[in-house]
């Protein structure tokens, strides 16, 4: 198993790197995630996955050990292969996406293009326990941070704003500041809306 490759910065795009490592280019497949965290320097070095199937070799690269782990859970997930995985970890940063499936925050989750109820649902319900437990996060404060953003999408719809476009205002802004008050969620959901 391919664990990390660490070498010299031959091509960068939002999809994939080119890594020289000893005169071997190595082309690593990468989530806009990674990309953003990928300094504009010549060495450099991405944890790895490899997945070997009948017709290829495809190498994904990681700008952290966290982000490859939640890659890997995620597919274990029946339904979610390399692609959808990537794409999550586009759409969301690790931490996002963790804090998601650990507050049972389906919309969040179904935001993701690609993804359906039906598969958020089963990613929140195979990796909740698994997320809890390796990440020891506390249920007490998903639960609260779940409350308020339920409070403020309430408020937005008595209002007459759409659910679905309040849900994803709202997301983002829990995601930017997951300390928030209800007023303060409302006041910059109002803004973007």
């Amino acid at each position: 198993m391919i664990t990390h490759i660490q070498g010299k910065l031959v091509e960068k795009n939002p999809t994939h790197v080119v890594i020289d490592c000893n005169g071997v280019g190595y082309m690593l497949h990468i989530s806009l995630h990674t990309f953003s965290q990928i300094p504009d320097i010549e060495n450099l070095k991405l944890f790895t996955h490899l997945q070997v199937k009948e017709d290829a070799h495809t190498l994904y690269g990681f700008s952290s050990l966290a982000e490859r782990e939640i890659f890997r859970l995620l597919l274990s997930v029946s339904g979610i292969g390399a692609s959808t995985a990537r794409t999550m970890l586009s759409s969301l940063t690790p931490k996002q996406v963790r804090e998601g499936i650990a507050s049972e925050d389906v919309a969040l989750i179904q935001s993701i293009k690609g993804i359906g109820a039906k598969t958020a649902q089963r990613v929140i319900i195979d990796l909740k326990d698994k997320v809890l437990k390796i990440y020891d996060i506390d249920e007490v404060s998903t639960a609260k941070d779940n409350t308020n953003k339920d409070e403020a999408l309430s408020a937005l719809e008595v209002l007459g704003y759409a659910k679905k476009q309040a849900e994803r205002v709202v997301n983002k802004i829990v995601a930017a500041q997951p300390e928030a008050n209800v007023e303060t969620i409302i006041k910059e959901a109002l803004k973007n809306l």
